[in-house]
């Protein structure tokens, strides 16, 4: 579990100003449960989705998407995984496959969180933001995310990673606009073998 409870460049909860929110958002929070909402809540609402509101610039690392108040879902992931570690609670980050358009041609990964809590073990939250036809909340033991992958090429991935995906922090990393994230969402192949899905 302790990999899940790390700094790193892209996680840095050790930046003085994330643990200065992590600090005061759980403030008098008389639970772990409590605590999490609270992180999550503040990333939900208050962070607002780069594509949502056209927002530069392209954030990567927990501070950066503080100090600027904006990312896309995998930046906003990164931050609330800093929040809930610098509050000593296990934080990963989970993807998903989606189609990114109506015809089903084209597919991107979209980035969330996984907290270990209490008696209930790994529990996936969606850090995105809300906006119409989108509605994420923090009721364990039931998840309400985002999006519920369908298509026959969508997926939900098991994996928890305790680090981003590199595809994701060098997408980040070399692209200058929101618009440039939204022409090169990554994607990851998914292959069909004869016994099922892969």
């Amino acid at each position: 579990m302790h990999r899940y409870l790390h700094a790193s460049p892209v996680i840095d909860f050790h930046h003085a100003e994330v643990m200065a929110v992590a600090q005061s958002l759980t403030e008098g929070a008389d639970s772990a449960l409590e605590r999490v909402r609270r992180c999550f809540e503040f990333v939900r609402d208050e962070i607002r989705h780069s594509s949502d509101f056209q927002l530069n610039p392209v954030t990567c690392k927990a501070s950066d998407v503080l100090r600027h108040k904006t990312g896309f879902c995998y930046a906003k992931s990164h931050l609330l995984a800093a929040l809930l570690r610098a509050n000593g609670i296990p934080a990963g980050l989970c993807y998903q496959r989606l189609s990114a358009d109506d015809s089903g041609s084209r597919f991107c990964l979209h980035g969330l969180n996984a907290v270990h809590l209490p008696d209930i073990g790994w529990y996936r939250i969606d850090p995105r933001g809300d906006k119409p036809g989108i509605a994420t909340r923090f009721c364990p033991p039931e998840e309400v995310l985002a999006y519920v992958p369908s298509g026959p090429q969508e997926r939900d991935f098991p994996e928890i990673w305790a680090e981003p995906l590199p595809l994701i922090t060098e997408l980040l990393g070399r692209c200058q606009t929101y618009e440039q994230v939204l022409a090169a969402l990554p994607d990851v192949e998914v292959v069909q073998t004869g016994h099922g899905k892969t």
